[in-house]
């Protein structure tokens, strides 16, 4: 199974002790909710590559310490401070559809700051979600909620900034 990688956790800031561990620096979004992983990708030279997860220990605060199978010293580790570290997109998926009634009522923007309107209602569509927009107009807008489209979301004050390709919101 191909697993994409476009959901940043956070980023890699420093190695803790001698056996391997490192300390992420959460995203905002995650900061509450930490997700379920076995894996994640690690953005390294500008390449995703994965790596299964043998430690993990969230203390309550932005800080996510992490360790991975193979990677039992500090050495090993070393080359990984400063790495983004991104969720495979079958755990984002899996997050997706525990919420997605959670979803109604969110402000969804193009860009950052284009309001195209709030969710109304969250369909499934031969295995895909779709988010219907309602417009300042009162136009319904149906927009696939796909992780490629999704730059953030922000739980905190309900918004959602896509990335959608143009053309797509006239098509409705």
């Amino acid at each position: 199974m191909a697993y994409t990688c476009n959901t940043l956790l956070g980023r890699i800031i420093k190695i803790i002790g001698y056996e391997g561990t490192v300390a992420v620096k959460l995203e905002k979004i995650f900061t509450e909710n930490i997700p379920l992983m076995e894996s994640v990708f690690l953005e390294i030279e500008g390449r995703a590559v994965p790596f299964f997860i043998s430690g993990l220990e969230y203390s309550g605060a932005d800080i996510l310490k992490l360790s991975f199978d193979g990677y039992d010293s500090d050495e090993k580790v070393s080359e990984f401070a400063g790495c983004r570290v991104f969720l495979t997109s079958a755990i984002y998926n899996d997050n997706l559809n525990e919420s997605n009634e959670n979803l109604i009522g969110y402000r969804v923007f193009a860009q950052e700051d284009q309001l195209l309107g709030s969710i109304s209602e969250v369909l499934t569509n031969n295995g895909q979600w779709l988010i219907n927009v309602i417009s300042k107009s009162k136009k319904d807008i149906l927009i696939p909620f796909h992780e490629h489209f999704i730059v953030s979301i922000d739980k905190r004050k309900k918004i959602i900034i896509m990335n959608i390709p143009e053309g797509l919101t006239e098509i409705n």
